[in-house]
């Protein structure tokens, strides 16, 4: 790679043996992926979980030796004084502050664990906002800006809806940015990659795009259909807002391997169907339809049993939309006493949520509002009978945790099932 002043500073270690390690890192990353240089960014978003690292469950927590072993791939304990871009984080954990670790049964070392990273990013500079969707909290990067990010719905919503430019960051690659301020000059930061690739064509006589769920199933579809091409879709008859866009993010990255996508008339790329493609002929077109709709929704509900234990909504977190509308649907109702709903949230909307009257509203009906947190990180039985209205962490639950009982549907569906304790959701 062709480095420059600065960045020959920082590896000659004449910032600190901090910064020449993460400069290190991410010399051997952008020779590995053949870029030529780094762009500056000032814009990170890390997960700052250990929790695929089983070896780090143990006492004495050192968490200065654990973030530099798997942070910076380094045996010698460095001590970071602070990150250089600015930079929020994803827990990726649970929720302590509100007294949850006991509701979804988290061991001891476990809550020391997030506890002592909690710390760490708050001593090292890293604003601690504790979420998936940092758009909807604070970190909100405009067009054409340069960032480093982790997390499948956010790095496909900051290049898609905000028009940013990210690659898919790991825990490493995103720290060593928020400690030099650079990233590899490869992929989505590249204009000539960004080219929409696959044309999907909606019937829109047939279906209708104007709830979260309808993109929801669109971008599982789609995610499936052509892996880490980039589409384009067509405006529905609706605009769509921002939740909806959120979920078409979530679920064609986790269901497929979607890191951007262009809809026309909508996204800041795509003002028409020629700047989406950068003027060039799409690869291919596929066909999104009625009988698509109706196998991705068959294909995320997989229980064969009525009686719900755990309702779990809010994946991507909710926004405080998606909070207003949940207080409404709750008021006046009671969750079933042999039903558990969670909502996952950010803090920071959950703080708007409660100055608004719509926190007040969902706990009073015996929902749980858990923040700092994500709903793959519930401790229940896999034996456990589970509704959500989240088509992400329906394939992440089944595919990762095991669960063989997993229900998919609207907002209103799963409302519906915490209350009567019975999952009666439908396609409609």
């Amino acid at each position: 790679m062709k480095l420059k002043t600065d960045e020959l500073r920082m590896l000659d270690g004449k910032e600190g043996l901090v910064r020449q390690k993460a400069m290190e890192l991410l010399v051997k990353y952008g020779d590995a992926l053949g870029a030529a240089e780094f762009v500056d960014v000032d814009n990170v978003f890390i997960l700052s979980g250990l929790f695929s690292y089983t070896d780090v469950f143990k006492y004495p927590i050192d968490i200065d030796s654990i973030a530099s072993e798997y942070f910076l791939d380094s045996q010698e304990k460095l001590m970071v004084d602070n990150v250089k871009a600015f930079t929020t984080n994803h827990l990726f954990t649970i929720d302590l502050a509100n007294g949850h670790a006991d509701l979804v049964k988290a061991p001891k070392i476990l809550q020391d664990l997030i506890a002592a990273t909690q710390h760490y990013c708050k001593r090292i500079g890293i604003s601690v906002t504790g979420t998936c969707t940092p758009y909807q909290c604070g970190n909100t990067p405009v067009f054409g800006e340069h960032v480093a990010w982790v997390e499948s719905s956010a790095i496909s919503y900051a290049n898609a809806v905000l028009g940013a430019r990210t690659n898919i960051e790991g825990l490493e690659s995103s720290f060593s940015s928020a400690l030099t301020g650079k990233t590899p000059l490869w992929g989505f930061h590249l204009k000539e990659n960004r080219r929409g690739t696959t044309l999907v064509q909606v019937d829109e006589k047939a279906i209708s795009l104007d709830t979260v769920m309808d993109y929801e199933l669109m971008g599982c579809h789609v995610g499936r259909t052509i892996g880490t091409e980039i589409p384009i879709y067509p405006c529905g008859k609706h605009h769509p807002n921002a939740d909806m866009l959120k979920g078409l993010c979530a679920t064609g990255a986790s269901c497929g391997g979607i890191e951007m996508y262009h809809m026309v008339g909508v996204t800041p790329e795509a003002h028409s169907l020629e700047e989406a493609t950068g003027g060039l002929s799409p690869k291919q077109a596929i066909q999104y339809g009625t009988r698509e709709r109706r196998e991705c929704y068959e294909r995320l509900n997989n229980s064969s049993k009525d009686l719900v234990d755990v309702v779990t909504i809010g994946c991507p977190h909710y926004s405080i939309r998606q909070m207003a509308q949940l207080a409404r649907l709750l008021e006046g109702k009671k969750v079933n006493e042999n039903t558990l709903l969670l909502v996952y949230t950010a803090r920071s909307i959950e703080t708007v949520a409660a100055r608004s009257g719509y926190a007040e509203a969902i706990e009073a009906a015996g929902a749980h509002i858990v923040v700092d947190s994500c709903p793959i990180n519930i401790y229940f039985p896999t034996s456990s009978v589970v509704a959500t209205d989240a088509a992400k962490i329906t394939y992440y639950m089944t595919g990762l945790r095991g669960y063989e009982n997993v229900w998919y549907g609207s907002m209103l569906d799963c409302v519906d099932a915490a209350i009567t304790g019975q999952w009666r959701g439908e396609l409609r």
